[in-house]
C-alpha cells in the first residue's frame, strides 16, 4: 500500500528536525517561491545549530515590506531565532543597503558562519549530491576567494576547480500542486532551485497551493516525481 505523505499541518511536519541538522531551502529571491509557512513552523519547533543551504540568506520581515508591502518571512526568521550556525549560499548579503539583513548583522558579530558559492556552481554542487556523484571541476573562482582551500587542477591548459557535492538531511520546498501521492508542479520561479533540492535531501517536505489526486496532474508538467517527496502539506493562496 502506498505511504500516506499527507501531514495536517507545516507543525507536524517538521516536528522531528533535529539539532545540527543541515537544511536545504528552497527558492530563487524573493517570496515566489520560498516555504514561507515551512521556516515559520521550523522557528516555532525550534532546533538549532542549523546548517542552511539556499540560494539566498534571507532579508527579514522588515526588509521585505520592500517587495511586498505587507511583509513576509524568510529565512532571517531563522537568525533571529539563533537557530542558524552556517549559512552555504550564493547570495548572503543585500550589497551594503541599510539596515543590514539578520544573516549580515549576526555574520557581523561572529555568530553565524557564511560559505560562498557562485550561483551556478550552488546549484551544480547540489544536482551532484543529488546524483550520488563525488564532485566535478569548475573553472568559476579561480584566481579569487573561491579558490581558497581547493584542489586545482589544469584540465587541456585551463585551471579548474574541485567542487564538492551538497546534501542535507531535510529540504524544505515549495511547490504549486502536488498529488497526493507526491508529484510535483511549480510556477515561475519555484522551479529554480525547489526541484534540485528535493531530489538531494534525505527527507523532502513541501508546501503546495493545492493538493490533488492521483491522475489530475498533466504528466508532462510534472516536474519533481513522487520518489523524491517524503512530506506534502497543502497551504492554500
Amino acid at each position: 500500500m502506498p505511504v500516506n505523505k499527507i501531514f495536517a499541518s507545516c507543525d507536524h511536519a517538521v516536528a522531528d528536525i533535529f539539532d545540527g541538522a543541515a537544511i536545504m531551502i528552497g527558492g530563487f529571491g524573493s517570496f515566489g517561491g520560498l516555504p514561507i509557512n515551512l521556516i515559520v513552523a521550523l522557528a516555532k519547533q525550534g532546533a538549532k545549530n542549523l546548517t542552511i543551504i539556499a540560494n539566498q540568506g534571507g532579508v527579514g520581515f522588515e526588509l521585505s515590506k520592500r517587495i511586498k508591502p505587507d511583509g513576509y518571512h524568510d529565512i532571517g526568521l531563522l537568525y533571529e531565532k539563533s537557530q542558524v550556525k552556517k549559512f552555504i549560499g550564493s547570495v548572503p548579503a543585500l550589497g551594503g543597503m541599510p539596515p543590514t539583513s539578520p544573516l549580515e548583522k549576526f555574520y557581523n558579530e561572529g555568530k553565524v558562519e557564511i560559505e560562498m558559492v557562485p550561483q551556478g556552481t550552488l546549484a551544480e554542487r547540489i544536482r551532484a549530491g543529488a546524483g550520488g556523484l563525488g564532485g566535478f571541476y569548475t573553472p568559476t573562482g579561480v584566481g579569487t576567494r573561491v579558490e581558497l582551500g581547493k584542489e586545482k587542477r589544469v584540465i587541456n591548459g585551463k585551471q579548474y576547480l574541485l567542487e564538492l557535492p551538497l546534501t542535507a538531511d531535510f529540504a524544505l520546498i515549495k511547490a504549486h500542486k502536488a498529488d497526493t501521492l507526491g508529484n510535483l508542479v511549480y510556477r515561475g520561479t519555484a522551479r529554480c532551485f525547489n526541484p534540485i533540492m528535493a531530489m538531494a535531501a534525505k527527507i523532502t517536505i513541501v508546501e503546495v497551493d493545492k493538493l490533488v489526486q492521483v491522475g489530475e496532474l498533466d504528466p508532462e508538467a510534472v516536474v519533481t516525481p513522487h520518489l523524491y517527496v517524503s512530506r506534502i502539506v497543502e497551504v492554500p493562496r
